[in-house]
């Protein structure tokens, strides 16, 4: 779908979402592009597409889409931790360690955070570094600060 941060490409089933691709990643995984009409999609993609385009336009703060996550129990358990971190607010590596019950393994969190499959609806833009600096992002630095900017969030560089 085209967004204001670029094209994202959504993955999953008639079930659930399992994946979006942020600009850029899809094209350097190799992935091939398909420009699908919202009308052809299953309807966990579709509603998809729908939350997000309400999400650009200031319209929505949460998303409500079945998810399936692939990945570990403590990367399953960081992604879920995700979703709780308010629309405009931030927390830092180690604030969502705390949050899943690992106040010691921020680092961990970090790794599971570069891993998150779904990003946005599980908005990991929302984690920045200790004492508010941004800290990293798989879009890159420019699209972390368009998503905190979108939502009215405050960081420092």
């Amino acid at each position: 779908m085209k967004s204001p941060i670029g094209i994202l490409t959504i993955e999953g089933n008639e079930k659930a979402v399992t994946g979006i691709e942020l600009p850029g990643e899809c094209a350097a995984a190799g992935c091939a592009s398909e420009n699908r009409d919202a009308t052809e999609l299953a309807a966990p993609l579709a509603d998809a597409v729908a939350q997000l385009e309400e999400y650009f336009a200031g319209k929505r703060t949460e998303f409500d889409l079945p998810l399936k996550l692939a990945g570990t129990p403590f990367q399953r358990q960081v992604w879920l931790a995700l979703a709780k971190i308010p629309y405009g607010n931030t927390v830092s590596y180690a604030e969502l360690a705390a949050m899943v019950g690992r106040p010691r393994a921020f680092r961990a969190v970090g790794q599971a955070n570069r891993s998150n499959p779904v990003p946005i609806v599980l908005p990991c833009h929302r984690v920045v570094a200790s004492g508010g600096g941004i800290g990293g992002y798989g879009g890159g630095l420019d699209m972390k600060r368009h998503l905190l900017a979108l939502e009215g969030a405050t960081w420092t560089d």
